[in-house]
């Protein structure tokens, strides 16, 4: 049997209009502040980052993450063509379980970081959620690669939305809505459930450092339920959070962003993801180049960075060592952290400075700021 393949993207044109989710006239009803995000039209905040980044640490904030691809494989070929396609283990993976892994190129540079659900044994069915701005390039990088496999492809992307509820009290927000003991969910695990008054998935993962769900659902019935959750949430202080929030709470949680950490020019193992690659009895596009970095690394290492002062650093900003001439690394993100109180950065160096406590300089603007290099994350919440 062949392969088929229902990408279902839309059309490209000289000057794309932004992509909208189904939630998008709720945030400009509610005075969300819109960007173009990834060729989305997307919320960065409603009131404040930093009164949204601490609802989400201390009770709850919801965030639409509908520009997120969501791409479905199902049919007896699956594990398989998707063991060929990751850089992490498939084949021992069980229903309801959810793996982060990440796709490379044939020189092991990054195309995307991933997350692959296993939603059931039964027609074995997969969800691959991928970056909004890679979306396109993972689709075409997928469908010349399904050849001879018994696997059914949809980009379900615009036929669903995807909510993100996040804080210590999402799980008391969420319970009452969905079919199933959320309490019992293990982290990295998730399920296909009753959401609202529907059907849909629902996972505890996360890109904020806490406690959390996502739920994949019907496109047509997100802006009840983001309703229903939002008034449901009001007495723990649910708040609608944006993109602002959720940039700095997973730079909190030193959880790297492609674009920024991750990129084609950088492999998994230099970024320091090293336990999502799988590299012993393994063929995918990349395993020859990556089995060579590890013999021999690339000599830079992604590390933690805490200033003293109070100017924050960005990306492209130089790292400096006293007085060596030449830059020892780059900042990749940079923010003042809310819960800090303080600027931190991630950020490639030399692995001769990037042991714990080295004291480094960011040329911010021509002027040197005295940083340490700390240990990631910068923030973890308590068990």
């Amino acid at each position: 049997m062949t392969s088929s393949a229902d990408t279902t993207t839309e059309t490209s044109s000289a000057v794309a209009e932004p992509l909208k989710t189904a939630l998008h006239a709720w945030h400009v009803a509610h005075k969300g502040r819109m960007v173009d995000f990834a060729g989305w039209s997307m919320p960065v905040q409603y009131d404040s980052i930093v009164a949204e980044h601490e609802a989400v640490r201390k009770r709850v904030g919801l965030f639409d993450i509908s520009h997120m691809g969501r791409l479905m494989f199902s049919g007896a070929g699956a594990p398989a063509f998707l063991e060929g396609l990751l850089t992490r283990r498939v084949s021992d993976m069980q229903p309801e379980q959810i793996r982060y892994s990440l796709v490379t190129n044939e020189s092991g540079g990054i195309l995307d970081d991933v997350l692959l659900y296993y939603l059931a044994a039964a027609g074995s069915r997969y969800m691959l959620v991928v970056n909004a701005s890679n979306r396109q390039k993972i689709v075409d990088w997928i469908t010349p690669r399904l050849g001879s496999y018994d696997v059914r492809f949809v980009d379900q992307t615009l036929q669903t939305a995807m909510i993100a509820v996040q804080g210590p009290a999402a799980l008391a927000l969420l319970e009452p809505h969905v079919g199933l003991n959320l309490a019992a969910m293990r982290y990295y695990h998730g399920a296909e459930a009753r959401i609202g008054r529907g059907n849909g998935i629902i996972s505890r993962t996360g890109y904020t450092g806490e406690d959390g769900f996502e739920l994949t659902v019907p496109a047509a019935s997100s802006v009840e339920l983001w309703n229903s959750l939002l008034a449901a949430g009001k007495p723990l202080g649910a708040v609608p959070a944006g993109l602002g929030a959720r940039d700095t709470l997973r730079l909190e949680a030193a959880m790297p962003l492609y674009g920024h950490e991750l990129s084609e020019q950088m492999d998994p193992l230099t970024a320091g993801l090293k336990f999502a690659v799988n590299l012993e009895n393994r063929d995918f596009p990349g395993r020859e180049a990556l089995g060579r970095i590890a013999a021999a690394p690339t000599g830079r290492v992604r590390v933690g960075l805490k200033l003293a002062g109070r100017r924050v650093p960005r990306e492209h900003f130089a790292i400096r060592r006293g007085s060596q001439p030449e830059p020892v690394g780059e900042v990749t993100s940079g923010t003042f952290s809310p819960t800090l109180q303080c600027p931190i950065a991630m950020g490639y160096v030399a692995a001769d400075a990037a042991a714990e406590g080295t004291e480094l300089q960011i040329d911010i603007r021509g002027q040197l700021e005295p940083a340490q290099v700390v240990k990631l994350p910068f923030y973890r919440r308590a068990k």
